[in-house]
Order: structure tokens, then C-alpha cells, then sequence
């Protein structure tokens, strides 16, 4: 398996070959001047049938906390399963900053799109 950041498309993506398997969908919240920095905002996460149960969703949470600390960027766990992930590797995946998860909603409800 290889995972690769797809920012262009939203998107870390886990792949087999030329087979897309599993991704996190995400975007980028830039800092805003306001305190809390930017973030990776974790919106949804999809593992394709026949693939599940192979530990890609945990390998891709594990991977967007590693992108987002090499870029010195919180992650915004908005996706439940990136959420629970974080809870349960809290010493990998620091809770964001309040105010940096409540700009991470409202721009989420702002641009649908960007589930």
C-alpha cells in the first residue's frame, strides 16, 4: 500500500497498484491571524469493500497527523473516524485548539463542497 497526499484533489488517498482503496478526505484551513494556527481538516474517510479490515483508515489517520506535523499544522478530526482514531492514539494526535476547530465547522458548513 501506498499513501499519498492528494491535496489538489482533497484528498490522502491509500493506494494498491493503480487501485484507489481507501482515502480521507480533507482540506486545508490556513491561519487566519486570529490565534490557533492552520489546520488539516479531516472530513470523511472511505475504505473500498473488499478492503476493509486491513488497517488502511487507521494507516491513513496515522499518516495525516504525520503530514500535518511535518508542515507544522494542527489536524481538526471532523471525520468521526479520524476523531475516535485521535482518541485513541492521543499521544500521536494532540487535541486542536478550540477556536481552530470551531473556524474548521463554520467553513465546512459555509462550503459543502468541500466534503
Amino acid at each position: 500500500m501506498d499513501i499519498r497526499d492528494e491535496r489538489a484533489a482533497g484528498r490522502l488517498g491509500a493506494w494498491a497498484g493503480d487501485e484507489l482503496i481507501g482515502r480521507i478526505n480533507y482540506f486545508v484551513l490556513e491561519d487566519d491571524g486570529t490565534g490557533g494556527g492552520s489546520a488539516l481538516v479531516a472530513v470523511h474517510t472511505v475504505v473500498e469493500p473488499g478492503h476493509q479490515g486491513e488497517g488502511i483508515a487507521g494507516a491513513l489517520a496515522g499518516a495525516l497527523y504525520e503530514l500535518a506535523a511535518a508542515e507544522g499544522r494542527a489536524v481538526v478530526p471532523l471525520c468521526p473516524y479520524v476523531a475516535a482514531w485521535s482518541v485513541k492514539h492521543s499521544d500521536l494526535a494532540p487535541e486542536p485548539d478550540p477556536a481552530l476547530a470551531g473556524r474548521a465547522q463554520e467553513r465546512l458548513l459555509a462550503d459543502p463542497d468541500l466534503w
